[in-house]
């Protein structure tokens, strides 16, 4: 088994960090790529279709959490999480395909799976492609629900990065619990 992982959320101000893993086994589902290069019409077709016909997990870390251990830890624990989940419900896989540069291999005291960075694996590799998929996906699922909550900020619009729209609402509404404090211009509007 060759699970694909990949992340969402690594530079909004709001919200968490999510990573999702995939292991497509024979499924062959055409039509996937970068998460970032879909419609959202079209990316909310392949997540069904990936939910329906593979095995998926994601791993979320929320922005307190990344604020206490940042956010390039917090993305490693993410995807640690998602592999565990996958790994739950399926056992170790052969090896872990990973979106980027670098793996939790060393990083994360919890991964013990081998693991190979593959940078633009999301627009190569199909099952980090599902993974990318599935983990943009949960995370604008989580950001249109806080949205409801937090209607200032714009997040069903903006997924929590720095618009002009969100970075207004920081300086007339102040910061959330959501809020990366971490992260320059939300450390900034604390100090207002």
């Amino acid at each position: 088994m060759i699970f694909g992982v990949d992340e969402a959320g690594r530079g909004p101000l709001a919200g968490p960090v999510v990573a999702g893993a995939v292991w497509l086994g024979d499924s062959a589902i055409a039509g996937l790529a970068d998460s970032k290069k879909l419609s959202a019409r079209r990316r909310s077709a392949l997540e069904e279709r990936i939910k329906a016909d593979a095995h998926w997990a994601v791993g979320v870390v929320e922005a307190g959490e990344i604020d206490r251990i940042n956010i390039f830890a917090a993305t490693m624990l993410a995807m640690t999480r998602a592999v565990a989940g996958l790994v739950a419900q399926l056992g170790d896989p052969a090896l872990v395909l990973i979106d980027g540069n670098k793996t939790p291999q060393g990083r994360v005291a919890e991964w013990r799976w081998a693991a190979r960075a593959i940078v633009g694996g999301d627009a190569t590799e199909a099952a980090i492609s599902a993974a990318s998929i599935i983990a943009k996906e949960h995370r604008d699922r989580i950001m249109r629900d806080l949205a409801s909550r937090y209607p200032a900020y714009g997040w069903d619009r903006n997924a929590g990065y720095g618009t002009a729209e969100h970075l207004a609402a920081l300086q007339t509404h102040g910061v959330t619990e959501h809020h990366r404090r971490s992260f320059a211009p939300v450390a900034q509007a604390v100090l207002l």
